[in-house]
């Protein structure tokens, strides 16, 4: 369903008449502040949380109706335009849980400081934050979305196809904490070895995001330099994974807190952290 369509507010005085118009935009903005809680797209999301942790997905075919609005709106091959129309379609059809372009611009330049050849992502969603990663990093740099949802994975394939990126940037549907198996192929097929990952972002379950880390130092992929940004971090909240890095703050990890806001919206806060890797000793804790 889309929201309703965009009309202007304002008063115009047509002789005798004066006509007021209604800008159903502003209804969801007070004070300069874009409020998605009035947006029927906002309430229909909060009410499909109870069904995320199984399909990652609203419930209502919003996810599938992006796929289709990008390849009917953004032009082909041009990230910059289909980045723009995932946007669009946030703001003014369907509230997407996606990075959003606010957070997006912290992910973006914490992309360009590390300037990384291999990046995972856990946590794909529809595609858009790879996007911004893949817009970012090297020419000659891989990405790697680990994805829950098969339904997800093949939206964001679509996606990334239609930015044309899908050579740079690959889907892999699974689980770090699968028992091994997507583990495996991360090494297998995309040549996760000792040392080899440079960037990680993290987007899934909070609750994920310590168990999953501590895998990849287990298995040594990350080195010294590495960078991994987290989402999510105030709202809904990932505390152990806060306190996890704090504990560590100077002798495995130096972490930087980023201040911004849920994500196509500026009233509820949230924080996302940016974090360097100094070596193995959290694997220790």
């Amino acid at each position: 369903m889309e929201e309703p369509a965009d009309i202007e507010v304002g008063v115009q005085d047509l002789g005798a008449v004066r006509v007021v118009v209604v800008d159903v935009r502003r209804l969801a903005e007070v004070g300069g502040r874009r409020l998605p809680f009035l947006r029927w797209s906002f309430l229909r999301s909060v009410l499909g949380l109870r069904w995320m942790p199984w399909s990652w997905q609203v419930g209502d075919g919003r996810e599938m109706a992006l796929a289709e609005y990008v390849e009917a709106n953004a032009r082909r091959g041009d990230i910059d335009d289909v980045l723009w129309t995932i946007d669009d379609f946030a703001y003014r059809r369907s509230f997407l849980i996606n990075i959003g372009d606010e957070k997006g611009e912290i992910l973006d330049a914490a992309v360009q400081r590390a300037k990384p050849r291999l990046l995972l992502e856990v946590g794909a969603y529809c595609g858009y934050s790879a996007l911004r990663m893949a817009r970012t990093m090297p020419e000659e740099a891989v990405l790697v979305s680990v994805e829950l949802s098969a339904a997800n994975a093949a939206i964001a394939r679509r996606v990334w196809q239609h930015a044309g990126v899908g050579h740079r940037v690959h889907a892999l549907v699974g689980s770090l904490g699968d028992g091994g198996q997507t583990l495996a192929r991360l090494e297998s097929e995309y040549g996760f070895t000792a040392g080899a990952l440079d960037f990680v972002f993290l987007d899934h379950g909070v609750d994920d995001y310590v168990p999953d880390l501590e895998r990849m130092i287990n298995k040594a992929w990350l080195r010294p330099g590495s960078v991994v940004v987290a989402d999510n971090i105030r709202l809904p909240g990932a505390p152990e994974y806060r306190r996890y890095l704090r504990e560590r703050e100077g002798s495995a990890w130096r972490t930087v807190e980023h201040a911004t806001h849920l994500e196509y919206q500026t009233l509820l806060k949230d924080v996302m952290t940016e974090s360097v890797y100094l070596g193995d000793s959290c694997s220790e804790a």
